[in-house]
């Protein structure tokens, strides 16, 4: 089995040839059972400021050998929104 950094690195190589836009960060990673779950922010939209971005959460799932199974955007938020619980 990779490790979650290769698998974040397969996940973030993914949604860039998928999306066509620029990965901004892996915010999650999770092993499953046949792989990993790996979630990556990814700017969908770029303003000026940057502060006014629109960005989107990607859920990936790659199996043990680096390949994509599934991707779906989760969410789209303003850069900089804080989530509360």
């Amino acid at each position: 089995m990779m490790s979650a950094a290769e698998a974040a690195k397969h996940a973030v190589e993914h949604v860039t040839a998928m999306t066509g836009r620029r990965a901004e960060s892996v915010v999650g990673v999770e092993r499953t059972e046949d792989g990993w779950r790996i979630s990556v922010e990814v700017v969908e939209t770029h303003r000026i400021p940057d502060s006014a971005d629109i960005l989107a959460l990607y859920d990936t799932e790659v199996d043990g050998e680096g390949d994509l199974v599934a991707y779906r955007r989760a969410r789209r938020y303003p850069r900089g929104r804080v989530e509360r619980d």
